[in-house]
């Protein structure tokens, strides 16, 4: 377990104070959140030197880079769209640096469409299929450079490979639909910069014309806090109003095609779940409204407003997880106990079959109604992703693409604990690993969950997991609160006022591993990103004691000033803010970044951030790796992984990706004990 061997970089401290509800809160690297200026710059050159230094020191770096290359120079496939007559996917075949998009007839090879390394602007490049038009001719599709947020969208003939000129500008879209007819467009988008008031605003562009002739279809009075979304039917445009003020909530405006009248308000205030789809003429919309585990009704939609008519997919005690229609049906997924299970209805609400699925992680990914196809994504935490087409009409199922990367089932074990958090409430966990490893005691562990937003955390293949179990660490992986888990009332437990019982949730996970004999606490490290890296924040600074190691992907870690940066403050629902007096006392209660202490001997810290992520801004990780330095008493490691490149979309190129996990993974290797 090496510890450095020169001086940690010195991170100036200018204080900044300010006075928030009372409270005087100081700030001692408050200079560090502008990300250009030329002593930012600076401290990141030194902190990379730095970085570097102790990282290509580790010992086995190549063995750990030969096996992640294994991992990852694989065949891959995502993003599956299904037209009546056509496949689009992405597929990356082994060493390309970016996947491309390709399509295939319903009996066809695949045809590559759209390759990002041809358009001759780097490795960091890459694209994604988003929509098919009705007509099942035109492709819309993203562009990103490195992990930015923001994209070009650009439109392509699918059969001739023709690039139409109807291209939105590099920004935010946050609303697409094609007309019945694919002869235009339905549009909502952001400029990236934000320096000017930005109109929330819905076009209609007609394909061929120029963007200056685009028709103004909707635009709100205020635009602040407010994000804009639409969903296209046969007869009628839904254009949905998302509110982020101190709660979340939402409008929902009708503008019939026929007709040239303004689109008129059917549903005002909606303070629960409403998320609406088309299918064919009839509006199904999943909710939460009297339904804790969701239901799928259909609503009646006219200009005297909306009206629920029946359930079509009633509420069980299950939590359905995700629905699609087939043909006079609509399919959903539950998970009941250990097994997923898919049962369909038809639309007067009556359960009429149920699809068998096999062991692992299942989700309703697309499908197509025409021909009674369903796609299923499965994974497990021993099989990599692969796709699976089922076919109602015969009712047969089988694998669309293959699991690139399984581990030989016959040497692991996975198991499900529970045990009680601070207040008593019981959290289910799953224990993950090799046989021979769980047989034993005091066992090197990695710990990890979400604990927000309703994510629902399932048995899922990980290339970092798989290593590390590998090499003989157990994985644990708890269902906090805050998650979606048991259904809303799991989030609602740990959500704004209430976080602290998620970070309750995860520290009680660390010491049953404990008290259990699975671990101890200098063989434990946890790791997690955005607002599972916020979690990892929160444990490492209310019970540094409990771990060896902690790695953070682009987190959230300053709590009281997150709500500025990046359209954060549409996060207020879920945090809460330190404009709320009070909100206020509950974030600075936990806040990372304000409770490092001096003096404390914290573990080895792993930071991972870059410039490029425009959702958690990189200040987070910048500023709380300079107050980890500063406050320390420990000789173990807290280095700064940076890069320009790197943002919040998963998007790095190949030869990047095994570089920063054979990173990871060689400092994991090493302040946990494991051999590399």
């Amino acid at each position: 377990m090496p510890d450095l061997l020169t001086s940690v970089p010195r991170s100036e401290t200018e204080p900044v104070t300010d006075i928030i509800h009372g409270v005087s809160v100081t700030d001692p690297y408050r200079w560090l959140e502008d990300q250009e200026s030329p002593r930012t710059r600076q401290w990141l050159i030194q902190q990379t030197a730095y970085t570097r230094e102790y990282l290509d020191g580790l010992p086995g770096r190549e063995r750990i880079r030969s096996r992640i290359r294994e991992f990852l120079e694989i065949e891959t496939y995502d993003s599956l769209l299904v037209s009546s007559c056509r496949y689009v996917f992405r597929k990356r075949r082994p060493n390309e640096e970016q996947p491309c998009i390709y399509t295939r007839d319903l009996e066809g090879d695949d045809r590559l469409l759209i390759d990002p390394a041809t358009r001759a602007t780097g490795k960091f490049t890459a694209v994604k299929p988003l929509v098919i038009s009705p007509d099942g001719q035109l492709l819309v599709y993203e562009v990103k450079d490195g992990g930015e947020r923001a994209s070009r969208v650009e439109l392509i003939d699918i059969r001739s490979g023709a690039q139409l000129p109807d291209t939105l500008p590099h920004g935010y879209l946050r609303a697409f639909g094609f007309s019945p007819d694919s002869r235009s467009f339905y549009y909502a988008q952001e400029p990236i910069q934000h320096n000017e008031a930005v109109p929330a605003a819905i076009y209609q562009h007609k394909l061929g014309t120029s963007f200056e002739e685009d028709e103004l279809i909707f635009q709100l009075r205020d635009p602040n806090n407010v994000r804009l979304g639409l969903t296209v039917g046969p007869k009628y445009l839904l254009i949905i109003v998302s509110k982020f003020d101190d709660r979340k909530t939402l409008d929902c405006y009708l503008k019939p095609f026929e007709v040239s009248s303004p689109a008129h308000l059917v549903l005002s205030g909606v303070d629960y779940l409403f998320g609406p789809r088309f299918v064919d003429d009839r509006l199904l919309v999943i909710t939460n409204k009297q339904a804790p585990n969701l239901r799928v009704v259909e609503f009646q939609i006219d200009s005297q407003g909306a009206r629920e008519v029946r359930d079509v997919v009633p509420a069980r005690d299950a939590l359905i997880l995700n629905w699609a229609p087939l043909r006079d049906l609509v399919a959903a997924s539950y998970l009941e106990g250990k097994a997923y299970r898919l049962r369909t209805f038809d639309f007067s609400g009556r359960e009429v079959g149920e699809i068998p699925l096999r062991e692992g992680t299942t989700r309703l990914i697309t499908s197509d109604r025409t021909r009674d196809e369903l796609f299923l994504h499965y994974e497990s935490f021993f099989q990599s992703p692969a796709i699976h087409r089922h076919c109602y009409e015969t009712g047969t199922t089988h694998e669309w693409t293959r699991s690139a990367v399984t581990l030989d089932p016959s040497l692991y074990d996975h198991h499900q604990g529970i045990y009680a958090s601070k207040d008593g409430t019981q959290i289910p966990i799953h224990v993950v690993g090799r046989k021979d490893v769980l047989e034993r005691e005091c066992n090197p562990t990695i710990l990890t969950s979400y604990g927000g937003f309703r994510h629902v955390m399932t048995p899922q293949f990980s290339v970092f997991v798989s290593f590390l179990m590998e090499k003989g660490c157990v994985f644990a992986l708890p269902a906090i609160r805050g998650g979606g888990d048991f259904g809303p009332a799991w989030h609602e437990a740990a959500k704004r006022r209430k976080r602290q019982n998620a970070f309750d949730d995860f520290l009680s996970a660390a010491e049953w591993l404990i008290e259990s004999g699975i671990s101890d606490p200098k063989r434990i490290g946890i790791f997690g990103g955005s607002n599972s890296g916020l979690l990892v924040g929160a444990a490492l600074t209310q019970a540094p004691e409990l771990f060896r190691a902690a790695l953070f992907n682009a987190p959230l870690l300053d709590m009281l000033r997150y709500h500025l940066f990046n359209g954060a403050v549409k996060w207020v629902d879920e945090f809460g803010t330190s404009q709320d007096p009070d909100d206020f006392p509950v974030l600075w209660s936990y806040s990372p970044y304000h409770r490092v202490r001096d003096d404390v001997a914290y573990p080895a810290v792993m930071m991972i951030s870059g410039d490029s992520d425009q959702n958690c801004n990189p200040l987070h990780a910048r500023k709380m790796v300079a107050r980890l330095q500063a406050g320390s008493c420990s000789r173990h490691p807290i280095i700064l992984d940076y890069n320009q490149h790197r943002g919040h979309s998963p998007v790095l190129p190949l030869s990047m990706r095994i570089d920063a996990l054979t990173d990871r993974m060689a400092f994991f290797c090493a302040q946990l004990g494991l051999a590399a």
